[in-house]
C-alpha cells in the first residue's frame, strides 16, 4: 500500500482543472477499490467521488468533504514532484486536501466507528463550483448518502504545522465573479464624432464602481469590489467599440451581495445612456457564504485545545471564497484552517506545503470523528 506522502506528490503531478478531474478520479478510485470493500459503497458523479461506509450501529452519517481541482498555474517550485500538466498546478493544497481524506477514509475503513461516514471527494472548488450540483445531485438521486453533519478543512499558509484555526458563524465571506462587455462603435481616432469610445466608457464605468462601497454599503458592514482586469481597443489610432472588465465581489453578509449586484446593474444603465453603448453583465461563479454552525464548532475547539499536539486559534473571518458553503447552507458542519507553514500564500505558484500536515491531521481528525 502506498504511503500518504507517495499519494500526496503523485496526486500533485496530475492537477486539473473543475469538470476536467478525469485523472484524478481514476487515481482515487484506484486508492480506495485497493481498500477492504466490506462496509464501503462507491457511486461517481460527474469527475467526483462519493464513498459510504457503514458503520457499526449507525445513527448518523459523518460527512468528509475534499475538493479536488487545482489551478491554471504554471508551478515555480524546485520540488521533484511538479507538475506534469503544464500550465496547471495545485496552488490552493487540494492534494493535500484529498490525501488527507484517503488517509481518514482508510482508517476508518480499517477500524469502523459506530456511526457511517460519506466522504465527498468533490470536483470544481476553484470554480465552476461543484458543491452546490453535488449537493443537489445527493439530494436528487441520493438521499441515504446525504450527511446529517459534514466537516472539511482548508490549508494556511501562514500557519506552522499542528495550528487548527476556525470560528463560529461566518469565516468566509459570499463570493460572486464579475464580467462586464461594453459594446459601442469602433472607428478612426480621426473622427471620434463617429465613434462610441467604449475606452472612455468603460473607464468611466470603472470609477463609478468603486463608490458602491463607499456610497452604497453600511460603512458598518463589509464588501468588496474589485476590477483585477480591464481591457480595450486594437492599435493606438482606432477608437475602441469593445471595452471588458473583469472583477470580483466579495460581501459578508448574503443581502449585502444582492445590493452591490442592484448597483452594479444601475450604473451600467446610467453608462448606457450617458455612452450610447451597451453593457452585458456576467456574474460567472457565486459561492454562498461559509457559515460554521456554531455550537458544532465550539465544541470543535474545546477538543482541539485538549489535544496536545494542537494549537487552536480562534480566527477572524476572512474574504476569501469557498464553495463549501453550499453545504453548509444546508447541513450543519464546520470548515476549519490547517496550517502548513509555507512562506508563500494560496494561489502562488511557489506554495510548497509541509508534507507533515497529512501525519499530523489524519489522526486528529480521526480522533476527534470518534469522539462525537
Amino acid at each position: 500500500m502506498k504511503t500518504l506522502q507517495q499519494i500526496r506528490r503523485e496526486l500533485h503531478q496530475i492537477p486539473e482543472i473543475g469538470f476536467q478531474e478525469f485523472k484524478t478520479q481514476a487515481y482515487l478510485l484506484e486508492e480506495i477499490h485497493a481498500l477492504n470493500q466490506q462496509r464501503l459503497t462507491i457511486v461517481k458523479w460527474r469527475t467526483g467521488i462519493v464513498v459510504h461506509v457503514k458503520g457499526l450501529n449507525p445513527k448518523k452519517t459523518i460527512g468528509w468533504r475534499t475538493d479536488m481541482d487545482g489551478l491554471p498555474i504554471s508551478e515555480q517550485t524546485s520540488l521533484s514532484f511538479q507538475s506534469t500538466h503544464e500550465g496547471y498546478m495545485h496552488a490552493c493544497g487540494h492534494d493535500i486536501h484529498m490525501t488527507v481524506a484517503l488517509g481518514l477514509l482508510r482508517q476508518i475503513n480499517k477500524a469502523p466507528i459506530n456511526d457511517s461516514m460519506v466522504f465527498l471527494f468533490q470536483p470544481a472548488e476553484e470554480g465552476p463550483g461543484g458543491a452546490l450540483p453535488m449537493r443537489e445531485w445527493l439530494k436528487e438521486h441520493h438521499q441515504d448518502l446525504l450527511p446529517d453533519v459534514i466537516l472539511a478543512f482548508h490549508v494556511a499558509p501562514e500557519y506552522p504545522v499542528g495550528t487548527i484555526a476556525t470560528r463560529p458563524g461566518l469565516l468566509f465571506a459570499n463570493t460572486s465573479e464579475l464580467f462586464m462587455d461594453l459594446h459601442g462603435v469602433e472607428g478612426h481616432a480621426a473622427f471620434p464624432h463617429r465613434t462610441k469610445d467604449m475606452t472612455i466608457a468603460a473607464a468611466s464605468l470603472l470609477m463609478q464602481l468603486q463608490t458602491i462601497v463607499s456610497r452604497s454599503i453600511n460603512p458598518l458592514d463589509s464588501a468588496v469590489v474589485t476590477i483585477g482586469k480591464m481591457t480595450s481597443g486594437t492599435v493606438q489610432n482606432i477608437i475602441s467599440g469593445h471595452a471588458r472588465l473583469e472583477g470580483t465581489i466579495r460581501t459578508m453578509d448574503a443581502k449585502t451581495m444582492q445590493t452591490v449586484k442592484n448597483r452594479i446593474e444601475a450604473l451600467s444603465r446610467a453608462t448606457e445612456i450617458a455612452f450610447e453603448c451597451k453593457v452585458e453583465i456576467d456574474y460567472g461563479s457565486g459561492y454562498y457564504q461559509v457559515f460554521n454552525t456554531p455550537d458544532i464548532t465550539s465544541e470543535f475547539l474545546s477538543f482541539a485545545k485538549l489535544d496536545e499536539s494542537t494549537v487552536s486559534i480562534l480566527c477572524d473571518a476572512a474574504m476569501t471564497g469557498e464553495d463549501f458553503g453550499f453545504f453548509l447552507q444546508e447541513i450543519p458542519g464546520l470548515l476549519f484552517w490547517a496550517g502548513i507553514d509555507s512562506s508563500y500564500g494560496l494561489h502562488n505558484a511557489k506554495l510548497n506545503p509541509d508534507e507533515k500536515v497529512i501525519d499530523y491531521l489524519v489522526p486528529f481528525a480521526e480522533s476527534y470523528i470518534r469522539s462525537l
